[in-house]
């Protein structure tokens, strides 16, 4: 078998785990973003170094909800200055000053994502929202999580503090394939299934809230709104809602 079937068939397996061990999280996880979204709440959320994409990935895109907020705090994204992103979200009090000065409110909720669930930031970012009253939901990897050593002065990681734990399933190291004669293996996997994960419970969501009798705000593909002025219109209007409830839109 080719490295790259390897790394397709490792990744195939590490989906369907987690498809098979969130189940109840998932159904509980889409419950906190219903009722947030019920509420005119707003979404964040919150990823550093490359769990940061999967925040990327949901905002402002077809088929996501439109009060979904990408909570990116650059210093510590990796967009440049890469290495020193490392030491930001592994220094203590920046992620109080982000939920602090974002203004989120009990009736808004987090999505934190980050694989070992280790580094500070993200840490501190759910004690901040846990003692205001902000649920979270945790995308994590639980297995790495516990063979690490923790970081955190207070002795947790993200999966102690967080109301819904989403399970990614990674492989410890956070990579799929083994190659002969090379001494690492390659291909790295948190990525996708945090993307998997997170785009579940914003569909189980939706699904929820339509089951209600309610319309959730979710954005047209835009090259089919190009396309379709009712679309384009559809898309317009929801940008005009949240242009001053979300900053970066």
């Amino acid at each position: 078998m080719k490295a790259w079937e390897k790394y397709f068939e490792t990744l195939k397996q590490v989906v369907d785990k987690v498809m098979a061990v969130n189940q109840d999280s998932i159904i509980k996880a889409a419950e906190i973003l219903a009722r947030t979204t019920e509420n005119g709440g707003l979404i964040y959320g919150f990823g550093t170094g490359h769990s940061h994409l999967v925040v990327d990935d949901a905002f402002w895109r077809a088929a996501t909800p439109a009060n979904y907020v990408a909570l990116l705090e650059h210093s510590a994204t990796g967009n440049t200055e890469i290495t020193k992103s490392y030491l930001i979200e592994n220094t203590y009090g920046i992620g109080r000053a982000v939920v602090d000065y974002h203004r989120i409110t009990p009736g808004d909720c987090l999505i934190i994502i980050s694989n070992s669930g280790n580094n500070i930031l993200p840490v501190d970012v759910a004690i901040r929202a846990r003692e205001k009253g902000i649920p979270i939901i945790a995308i994590t990897a639980v297995e790495y999580g516990n063979y690490l050593k923790t970081k955190h002065k207070d002795g947790v990681k993200l999966k102690d503090v967080a109301d819904v734990v989403l399970d990614n399933c990674c492989i410890i190291g956070d990579a799929a394939v083994d190659i002969a004669g090379f001494p690492m293996k390659v291909g790295s996997v948190s990525t996708i299934p945090n993307v998997f994960l997170q785009n579940a419970i914003l569909a189980q969501m939706v699904e929820m809230l339509v089951q209600k009798g309610l319309q959730p705000d979710v954005y047209y593909n835009g090259h089919m709104a190009f396309m379709n002025e009712d679309f384009a219109a559809h898309n317009d209007k929801l940008v005009d809602k949240y242009f001053y409830r979300i900053r970066n839109l």
